[in-house]
């Protein structure tokens, strides 16, 4: 019974980069991996890969021929490899129990509303392939309230279509605040809480105003099915790595139903599920969000200091600010001033 996970999502949300880095992963913790590129236009495939749609079709060979465009292109490519499904499971069959990461174009339209990704996917739960959809979206569109609309109706239209265990992650979350601010905590966006309070902002930005029934029905519609959520990842840090997969292991069953070597049965690999230790945001929100503002502060601190020279008065009353937050009663000193870690 052969494992696996769909990554999808939107394009240049790190789907390639995310099949690498958990094909390094899972490789050191001992799984035995394989990559199944479905993308006809990555012609850069950091990973190796076992299977390549490019043994069959490619983007730029259906443009040229038929003068579609890239999105029409990338549909008819799907739709051919659904009509050419046996031979991407002739290419399948060598693998045998390898856990398969099929790494899918960024063409949304293949998994909101297009079916010949809905259809391979069914064929290949029938020849007994358990596979979990790994949707991944940039994080900084939580700093935008429009876009993280956008991206949890993109969400929630691809696990309806799909119909698999899914799990959505906000990618990059160590540059989630590269394009601007968060409004509220890490928490409210990955647990998708009170819209009322986005709603808000959609309605007093100069375009979102023009709409307000619209920004209302969507927020609702989104409330009412009450599906989506979040985990975050920085596939660069591996204990972020280590606690998605752990995620994605439990929504497959890869815990329940697969024995990897050094397992004595399933119940035991049962039981050792139950210590693993999922993601905490208020520690990522600290790690990647609060320390990045803290540390912007002490280098504002640090040029105050080198600007104002020996007027050591006004540094101890900035920095006595900071201090009442945490209700420190010493005098601070120059030498207190915390310092960035580098």
């Amino acid at each position: 019974m052969p494992f696996g996970q769909l990554v999808v999502g939107p394009p240049g949300s790190g789907k390639t980069t995310y099949c690498w880095g958990a094909y390094q992963f899972l490789t050191a913790i001992g799984r035995k991996v394989s990559i199944v590129n479905i993308d006809p236009a990555n012609d850069h495939i950091p990973y190796p890969c076992a299977v390549n749609i490019a043994d069959l079709i490619t983007l730029d060979d259906v443009m040229d021929e038929f003068g579609l465009g890239p999105n029409g292109g990338m549909m008819y490519c799907m739709e051919y490899l659904e009509k050419n499904l046996d031979w991407l499971i002739e290419k399948l069959k060598p693998l045998k129990d390898d856990y398969i990461l099929f790494d899918f174009p960024g063409q949304v339209e293949l998994f909101t509303h297009h079916n010949s990704v809905k259809n391979i996917l069914e064929q290949l739960q029938k020849i007994n392939y358990r596979l979990v959809t790994v949707h991944l979206v940039d994080a900084h569109y939580c700093t935008d309230p429009a876009k993280f609309i956008s991206v949890l109706l993109l969400s929630l239209k691809t696990m309806l279509q799909l119909e698999l265990p899914h799990v959505n992650v906000l990618s990059k979350v160590d540059l989630i605040e590269t394009y601007g601010k968060l409004n509220f905590s890490l928490e409210y966006y990955t647990e998708v809480m009170d819209l009322s309070y986005l709603l808000e902002s959609l309605n007093a930005d100069a375009f979102g105003k023009k709409y307000q029934s619209l920004n209302k029905a969507l927020c609702e519609l989104i409330e009412d099915f009450s599906l989506v959520g979040f985990y975050t990842l920085c596939v660069e840090e591996k204990d972020s790595m280590a606690k998605l997969q752990q995620v994605i292991d439990k929504a497959g069953g890869f815990v329940f139903g697969a024995l990897t070597e050094g397992n004595e049965s399933i119940m035991l690999t049962a039981m050792k599920s139950g210590n693993w230790q999922h993601e905490d945001v208020r520690d990522v929100q600290e790690k990647w969000i609060d320390n990045d503002n803290n540390a912007d502060e002490d280098t504002e601190n640090e040029a105050l200091q080198g600007n104002i020279g020996g007027m050591g008065g006004i540094i101890n009353r900035a920095v006595d600010k900071r201090s009442n937050r945490f209700g420190a009663s010493k005098e601070f000193t120059e030498n207190d001033v915390p310092r960035r870690i580098m």
